[in-house]
């Protein structure tokens, strides 16, 4: 009887101690994202981090302010806390170089996150959606919407793009100059500001604010005698919402409000987007973006091979990116029920946007 005492303290022991072991096992993966202050990118984090840990992984979920000083010292902190997989949507994609090589020396993979790294081959991998082909159907839009092809014109358009230190804003940019620009050289569409490159028309950090202020600026040199507007290319919503709070301000209504662009669906502007103020927005379906970057996260873990869809349309200035591309949408008053709410991406609460 002793004897089997003794043995059942020893199993005791032994699980008691073993217990820890298993929480050890857990395999933390880092998940670096921007900001807080975009609704594009809360929702990337929450969606993303709740991908991983559903599939047993702890995660690591920080947003840096648009910070890029802030972001290199939040990814040193993951790997000092042992992340074996890191995911970043970077704010500056050329200031993580050095963070990044001591990722790559201590043997973690990393994903770039919907905006590429450059000038490092630390990174590797790369999930995205067809950027180009986000401006392409902005562009198209425009085209269709002023009926370019047909109309005499001339039409007096403006340009918002996004920021400078984000790689994606040139690919939106080009997409959709590419459409709008044979219009500007034939005299067909005209920018009365003058502000045309991509140089002159970025917007810092996305930020509203600085749209808002830009336009301002834009509407008082330009169309304070009651000139036309026709029409404003905006990269995304952040600052078409700036642009349109602008117009407000300057008086525009519904007998002179110009056709307005955007991207991501964000919940303001969908609501601008019913009531006919935005005319359209390019949907980027965050769920689908991190499902494909989970599943990387997982193979990298796993040992598999890493699954992507592409590896010769985008260069980091060191190598070629495997990259798997998601598929942007367009979206508009007219469809946005089947793409937004009945997908369950959005709930209509009140007659207000929400997430479910």
């Amino acid at each position: 009887m002793k004897r089997f005492f003794a043995i059942l303290v020893v199993l005791v022991m032994a699980l008691a101690m073993a217990a820890p072991s298993f929480a050890e096992e857990k395999v933390m993966v880092g998940v670096a994202m921007p900001t807080q202050s975009l609704q594009r990118w809360n929702q990337d984090g929450e969606y993303l981090k709740a991908t991983l840990e559903a599939m047993g992984y702890e995660v690591m979920l920080t947003f840096s302010d648009n910070d890029a000083t802030r972001q290199a010292t939040d990814i040193e902190n993951m790997l000092t806390a042992g992340c074996k997989v890191l995911v970043v949507a970077s704010i500056d994609g050329g200031t993580l170089g050095t963070v990044l090589a001591t990722a790559k020396e201590m043997g973690v993979p990393v994903i770039a996150y919907d905006r590429m790294i450059v000038d490092t081959d630390a990174v590797e991998y790369y999930v995205t959606f067809d950027n180009y082909n986000v401006g392409v159907i902005q562009g198209s839009f425009l085209v269709e919407a002023l009926d370019l092809e047909n109309a005499e014109g001339p039409f007096n358009i403006e340009i918002v793009a996004g920021s400078p230190d984000d790689t994606n804003a040139g690919f939106f940019y080009n997409g959709a100059m590419d459409q709008v620009r044979p219009f500007i050289e034939a005299g067909k569409v005209i920018v009365p500001s003058g502000q045309i490159e991509f140089e002159v028309v970025g917007t810092p950090t996305w930020a509203s604010a600085v749209a808002q202020a830009r336009f301002e600026n834009i509407l008082s040199a330009n169309y304070a005698q009651g000139e036309v507007l026709d029409a404003v290319l905006c990269s995304n919503d952040s600052t078409a919402f700036g642009v349109i709070t602008a117009l407000q301000g300057a008086g525009f209504d519904e007998d002179n409000w110009p056709v307005i662009t955007g991207q991501d669906c964000d919940m303001p502007n969908m609501q601008y987007i019913v009531s006919g103020l935005q005319a359209m927005s390019v949907f980027k379906d965050t769920r689908t973006l991190a499902k494909e970057a989970a599943g990387m996260v997982d193979a990298f873990l796993k040992g598999e091979e890493i699954p992507f869809t592409d590896d010769e349309t985008y260069n980091n200035n060191v190598q070629n990116m495997k990259t798997f591309i998601c598929t942007p949408v367009f979206g508009s008053a007219d469809n946005y029920v089947e793409l937004l709410i009945d997908s369950g991406y959005y709930v209509i609460v009140d007659g207000e946007f929400t997430k479910p």
